[in-house]
Parts: C-alpha cells; structure tokens; sequence
C-alpha cells in the first residue's frame, strides 16, 4: 500500500513537473513583434569615404544588447563587444565562455577588421565577455573598470592591452573625446559585486559581476551622444552634461511602473537636453545573432510596455525616438 503511495506521489510529481516545465518553455517563447514599430527605424547611412571622413556622417551599427560600433571613417570604437550570446540552458544550467569562432564570424559580418578600442559599460558576462577576445582578433584595447580588467586577465590579454578607468575619465581615440561617467545598474538580482581576480572561462555566468556601471558621452566634432547600457541612473550625475542622441538601454525596463520610467527619461534623456533616442538592450541575448533580434520574452521583460512610454514621451517633448536595425549601419544624427 504505502509504495504504491509512493510511486503515485512521484508520478505525480513528475507530472506536476512537466507541466511547469511546458509552461516555463511556453512563457520563454512568448514575446512581442517587431512590426507595430515600422514606422520607426533608421535607415542605413551610406558608406563612409575615408578620403572625407571628417565631413562624413558618423555611423552607429548595433550589434544586438550594449554592442555598438561607432565610426566616423578613421577611429572605429566599440562599446562592449559581445557576440558568443550563450543559450539560455547553458546561462541557466552550465558554463559559459567566448567562442572565438562565432566572435570572428560576426565581426566579419559587421566589416569590422580592426578596433582602437572596446569600452565595456559594466562586467556582466553579456557585456564583458567576449571584450578580450574581441580586443585580441582587433587589436584593440579593452576599456573599463577593474573588474572588467580581471576579465582581460583571466583571459590571458597582455597588460598592455587592459586600461583601468573610473567615473570622470577622459579618454582620447583620434577625433573621439571619450568621457566616463559613474553610473548604477538598473536594480536585478544580478545588480553588484565586483571581479576580485582574473577570471578564467568556462565559469558560471553569476561570476561575471557588474563591477560598478558607466555611462559614456562621446563627442566627435560638434556631434556627441550618450550610450547608457543599463536602465538604471544615479539621480543628477549627467547633469550639465549635453547629448543630441542617446543610446538608452532598456533592458528589463519594461518590468518597472511609470514613475521609474519616467524618472529614468527626465534623468538620462531630458537631462542632457537629448534630440533623439535610440533604444538599445531590448533583444533577447540568449538567441543567436544570426537569427534576427525578438524582443525578451514577456516573462522577463515588457518590450511594448517600454516602447509605448518612450513613443509617449518623445512625442509630448518632441525627442525623437527610433530603431536601429541590427547589423546596419546608420547615422544617428540625419535629420536632427
């Protein structure tokens, strides 16, 4: 009587199991679309003439979560650099680590040969990562705070290579002015900590720790933008600052209730006195790069809850807000 009991109750467990299991799978794969927002994509610049780069437009290409190329035709920069984009199984259950390959496939596809620099907002794996790979196929230094150096390190980049910054550096890349400013990750249960020592992959993606987070105004001639990587804000840090554009990352932003959201864009947006915003860390970055970017599932994120208040808001302060289509690169600044 009693193990029939029992192997009823395991059974039954085992299909209370699946049932969670089916539903979990069900919610990870229900997101929005990309269609109701076709109105507000940027289009694809032309190609930069190198004899004329300075009177040439600077060009973004965006790379799916933080990852940006900018270019203004003589100092090509990247802000983060992430590419492996590990499943959500390995992220969850295993260990993750930079896959070369993908790396030097996607660069490829990006046209990208060689990087005077890979400026990393905060240490998280979906950030940090693949910096010193990236660094080491494009002979690029690795910027950021000393936990993303212990990222470098463990990596096994030279020295020379890893450059330590903290809140108000000024950094200097051809006819790019570079400023760093302290920033704070938008609170998650992945928000702190630091990277104490070199930190050699395959490890658990818990272990790459913020390490403190960054915003980065970039200036090139009369033209400047923000890039924010995380959703998150330290009240009045940017203030006296100036952007025309702003690269806002809004990863999980969705989750949070309007008077954030609006406290987010009075503080990163309205602050700088923005033309324009370019949403950034909206897409799913356990799917491979080459499927097109969907939005995070519902379950994790509300990428229409975000997009409605940004259109919202744009439009009752005349801030322009649009798309940048992955793998394109574009001018943030045409027509402002």
């Amino acid at each position: 009587m009693v193990k029939r009991l029992v192997i009823r109750l395991g059974l039954g467990l085992l299909g209370l199991a699946a049932l969670v299991g089916a539903w979990v799978a069900w919610q990870l794969n229900d997101r929005p679309g990309l269609e109701p927002y076709a109105a507000h994509w940027l289009p694809p610049a032309p190609a930069l003439d190198a004899s004329a780069a300075a009177a040439a437009p600077l060009r973004i290409t965006f790379l799916g979560v933080a990852t940006v190329l900018l270019d203004d035709g003589e100092t090509p920069l990247l802000i983060d650099g992430f590419f492996t984009r590990p499943s959500m199984a390995r992220v969850v259950f295993g260990r993750v680590a930079p896959d070369p390959d993908t790396i030097r496939r996607q660069l490829a596809k990006a046209g990208i040969q060689r990087l005077a620099a890979v400026i990393t907002v905060h240490s998280h794996y979906d950030h940090a990562m693949d910096t010193p790979e990236v660094a080491r196929q494009t002979g690029a230094l690795v910027i950021g705070s000393a936990s993303t150096a212990n990222v470098a390190r463990g990596a096994g980049l030279a020295e020379d290579r890893i450059r330590t910054v903290d809140d108000g550096a000024r950094l200097q890349f051809g006819r790019w002015q570079v400023t760093v400013i302290g920033s704070r990750h938008l609170a998650t249960g992945f928000t702190g900590g630091t990277i104490d020592e070199p930190l050699k992959p395959p490890v658990r993606a818990t272990r790459y720790a913020e390490g403190g987070s960054y915003s980065l105004l970039l200036r090139n001639g009369a033209r400047s933008l923000l890039v924010q990587g995380s959703a998150g804000f330290i009240q009045d840090k940017l203030q006296g600052q100036k952007a025309d554009v702003v690269l806002l990352g809004v990863g999980a932003l969705g989750k949070q209730d309007d008077r954030y959201l609006a406290q987010y864009w009075a503080e990163v947006v309205a602050q700088v006195g923005a033309k324009r915003v370019i949403p950034i860390h909206w897409d799913d970055f356990t799917l491979p790069l080459d499927e097109p970017l969907r939005p995070g599932p519902r379950l994790l994120d509300d990428f229409e809850h975000t997009m409605r208040f940004l259109l919202d808001a744009g439009r009752r302060e005349r801030i322009d807000v649009k798309l940048a289509p992955a793998g394109v690169a574009v001018d943030p600044f045409a027509g402002l």
